[in-house]
């Protein structure tokens, strides 16, 4: 009686298994044994498009930890900055800041636009990748023949020189507005608690002097790259509108450093700014004339890789990140 009873279950048992196979479905009893490797790595940090004839990428120097945002813009109480943040799925504690540089080839010229903080770790460890990063990108430090600077923060000119005195971009000739250079390579001018910004303006531009070309507001200095003065955040803080094949770009530099803080209301002011009433003026005009004319732009601390439009939203601005495209 117990064989029956076994052999019997044996034959349900078979049948149910022929039943779930012949349904397409194979129920696995064996556990998952093989766990794959956490990896630990990223994708380069570069990204390429077109910008009408011309092939532009933008490559990064990592990003900046500025730790609790309420720490660095005024004007917004506590209660309005962590709804604005909030609202915008945004931490509360830790505002990260990129380094987007970016890089035109025109044709003729290889141009990079700002070269990140060097050496410096003023701001975490994730800075100081551009040389990396133009490498992956296949640019090679050599090729660029000129260097635009937005202004002379350690975070725009820190990586033109090398710790040894070397130049890391040996062929090129360098472009910055004479009123920053002047103010940041003399001491006398620079507050105290800028030393930094002094120590690191006298390692990177001064060397270079005798390759710096000063640029004027409105210059066309490069053939289809115009200089626009916007200061504020340092006495001669420039963007510039990039032009090719009908197409342009707006490279806007510290214009605003953050998508939300200073956009929603732009007369919001930045610690970091040199005369940060005249900044918000420089912010609201630009943007303005920018949203006005939907010409897309590329900010150098915004979310990676810092391409969008800026549009009117009330008394303020609504930033609009551009999709990336893999297909060149």
């Amino acid at each position: 009686m117990a064989m029956d009873t076994m052999s019997l279950s044996r034959r349900r048992w078979l049948q149910a298994s022929c039943a779930t196979i012949a349904g397409g479905i194979v129920d696995t009893v064996m556990p998952a044994l093989a766990k794959a490797p956490m990896l630990n790595t990223q994708a380069p940090y570069f990204y390429r498009f077109k910008l009408g004839s011309a092939e532009a990428t933008v490559v990064s120097d990592g990003p900046l930890m500025l730790d609790d945002p309420h720490k660095y813009f005024s004007g917004l109480s506590d209660r309005e900055m962590d709804k604005q943040l909030t609202d915008n799925f945004l931490p509360l504690q830790n505002a990260v800041m990129e380094q987007n540089a970016l890089v035109v080839n025109t044709g003729d010229r290889l141009v990079l636009f700002d070269t990140g903080l060097g050496s410096l770790k003023l701001f975490g460890t994730t800075s100081g990748q551009l040389m990396v990063s133009l490498k992956q990108a296949g640019i090679e430090p050599k090729d660029i023949d000129a260097v635009v600077m937005s202004h002379a923060h350690i975070d725009h000119c820190g990586g033109c020189m090398a710790d040894d005195g070397a130049r890391h971009f040996p062929n090129a000739q360098y472009y910055i507005a004479q009123a920053d250079y002047d103010f940041w390579t003399d001491q006398s001018k620079v507050p105290v608690h800028f030393k930094v910004f002094w120590e690191t303006a006298m390692k990177n531009l001064a060397p270079n002097r005798d390759r710096i070309v000063f640029i004027k507001d409105g210059q066309e200095f490069l053939p289809g790259i115009q200089s626009i003065l916007a200061p504020g955040h340092t006495v001669g803080h420039t963007i510039f509108m990039i032009s090719s094949g009908g197409k342009q770009l707006c490279y806007i530099g510290d214009l605003t450093h953050h998508p939300v803080l200073l956009m929603e209301k732009p007369l919001t002011e930045f610690a970091y700014d040199t005369d940060p009433k005249q900044s918000a003026q420089s912010r609201v005009k630009m943007l303005t004339m920018l949203a006005a004319n939907r010409i897309p732009l590329l900010a150098y601390h915004f979310a990676w890789p810092g391409i969008g439009h800026v549009a009117k939203q009330g008394d303020g601005f609504r930033y609009h990140p551009a999709p990336m495209s893999m297909v060149l």
